[in-house]
């Protein structure tokens, strides 16, 4: 196993890590032990690896499908995958190198194949099979597919595009994960590795997924990463196994082809917890789900906290299982944080904070209490605060774009050398996102630097707007985004959707914000609407909303 060597210095701050003759922030926590950069370790085969690590045996609950009930066990999983892969690679002739489309929601089948995928070299490009037909062609010409995975009632979408289709939940695929094709192929290939079966060597310098970005500030891109950049991910979920007499139990609100879900779904497997998935989100269904499976944890975006401080809104359920819930897609506003920990004082929060690029901070239970900070730097990483305008590396307390370093950052965008050479700099991403460091290296993320409004000169962050905005009792939703003004340059606007048979009107949204900011935040123009356009992930579209103004 490779060990980082110590970046310790005497100009090393012990409680922050910053270094100040190179004004970068070094992790505090242990180096992780990873193995070789071009070692022949593919991501699954080291997370089987680490699952060995696990108190819990195979027959633990690893999966339930939260609308049927259904579960699959650890030991079944892993059989299930290991005979899919055997069949990919002799029936579909997948190999290394090959990519395969993933357009499914989140369905049991779903981590079956990613790990077999995974454990064959084949690339998993999974997708939002909500896609419009524009952004099918996008992925497709940004990965090239040599085979689609899908569900029926997707497969539609996929027929001009003349690519081999694998239907999910078919009977010739459910045959595929339980009935070894070929035993003679299987029993050589058992002969040679560990763990799930390949035909070719999966090194860690290998591309493992291409995932694609958000889209809402530009144009969609696939962003490659590698078996490494999994690994270290897979590694760092191995370094806060927490000893429990039952498997944790968490729900995912998030879906699997989003980098929150597919790298959870990661470490589930390193900790043998147990995953609750949902086809199809809906609060009434998240909470039912929570009371009926018992669940400890669950993964959010701030919205979702917000809503769950409401009474109206978890009224009639029995959470008393929770213990904690992971908060990621956005930063969270102090007051969110002080109002849920009252609603629910035994229920920790954690944050974490990361790029479908990268992974960069997380919260650990005994950091749950520093409230408004995302975490401190997950182990193995570097990262630094540069001032937008002079390039300058800057101090703790200091608001700059944060550039990160270490073995979780992208190998790049797929066929785009343009957007990546403008991303990695040197070897650092570029994360454009407006954040600062504290004096004890908790990280703050303010907003996207592209997304700031800029009133006279100050700089103001819609995603605090809006957190604010749906802490009032009448708001179902909200998004503020910049409106031209020939004076201020910019005014912040909101657009809001009210509660069910709320008359809120205007200068009552405008007044209740005033009150709470400011006076360069105030929200100065109101548009009432029927909904926040939003991609799978729960991220605002500001582009549609900008695009929406436009027409007016």
């Amino acid at each position: 196993m490779e060990q980082r060597k110590s970046i310790w210095s005497p100009v090393t701050d012990p409680r922050s890590g910053f270094n100040r003759e190179s004004r970068t922030f070094h992790s505090l926590k242990p180096p992780l032990r990873l193995p070789p950069p071009n070692a022949a370790v593919s991501a699954a085969a080291f997370a089987l690896f680490l699952r060995r690590n696990s108190q819990f045996p195979d027959s633990s609950t690893a999966f339930i499908d939260s609308a049927t009930g259904h579960r699959l066990s650890y030991g079944e999983l892993l059989h299930r995958a290991k005979t899919l892969a055997s069949n990919l690679a002799t029936i579909l002739k997948l190999t290394k190198g090959d990519t395969a489309l993933v357009l499914s929601p989140n369905i049991l089948q779903v981590p079956i194949l990613c790990f077999a995928l995974l454990s064959l070299g084949v690339v998993v490009s999974p997708a939002n099979p909500l896609s419009t037909r524009s952004e099918l062609t996008r992925f497709f010409n940004i990965s090239n597919p040599s085979i689609v995975f899908t569900v029926t009632s997707v497969v539609e979408k996929t027929r001009e595009f003349q690519v081999k289709t694998v239907l999910l939940d078919s009977p010739e695929f459910d045959t595929l994960t339980k009935s070894q094709i070929h035993t003679k192929y299987i029993q050589e290939c058992d002969s040679h590795q560990r763990g799930l079966v390949s035909n070719m060597q999966v090194t860690q310098s290998d591309v493992a997924a291409i995932l694609y970005s958000s889209g809402t500030t530009g144009t969609i891109k696939g962003v490659m990463l590698t078996h490494r950049n999994l690994t270290a991910i897979a590694a760092g979920y191995d370094t806060v196994r927490e000893k429990r007499k039952e498997p944790a139990v968490v729900l995912y609100t998030v879906p699997f082809f989003h980098v929150y879900g597919f790298t959870f779904s990661l470490g589930a497997m390193v900790l043998s917890e147990t995953v609750v998935i949902m086809e199809r989100f809906s609060m009434k269904a998240m909470l039912s789900a929570v009371e009926r499976f018992r669940v400890t944890h669950a993964t959010m975006v701030p919205a979702l906290v917000v809503a769950m401080t409401k009474d109206c809104v978890i009224a009639g359920y029995d959470l008393t299982s929770l213990e904690g819930i992971v908060c990621g897609g956005s930063p969270l506003r102090k007051e969110t944080d002080e109002a849920f920990k009252a609603k629910f004082p035994n229920v920790l929060v954690m944050q974490g904070y990361g790029l479908t690029e990268s992974a960069v901070t997380r919260t650990t239970p005994e950091e749950a209490n520093q409230v408004g900070a995302t975490g401190k730097l997950i182990p193995n990483i570097e990262a630094k605060i540069v001032n937008p305008e002079t390039g300058e590396a800057m101090f703790p307390g200091e608001q700059g774009e944060l550039w990160i370093r270490g073995p979780y950052v992208m190998k790049g965008y797929s066929g785009d050398p343009k957007a990546t050479s403008a991303t990695l700099v040197d070897g650092w991403l570029r994360t454009g996102d407006l954040c600062y460091f504290d004096s004890k290296g908790f990280l703050y993320v303010v907003d996207r630097l592209k997304e700031l409004i800029k009133y006279k000169g100050y700089q103001v962050a819609p995603a605090e707007l809006e957190e604010l905005l749906l802490s009032h009792s009448e708001i179902n939703d909200a998004a503020v985004i910049p409106y031209p003004d020939e004076v201020a340059g910019q005014v912040p606007m909101a657009f809001v959707v009210r509660q069910p048979q709320s008359s809120l009107g205007a200068a009552e949204v405008i007044d209740f914000v005033a009150k709470q900011v400011s006076p360069y935040k105030k929200i100065r123009r109101v548009a009432f609407v029927n909904s926040i356009p939003k991609n799978a992930a729960g991220k605002i579209l500001r582009k549609d909303l900008k695009l929406a103004l436009s027409r007016l």
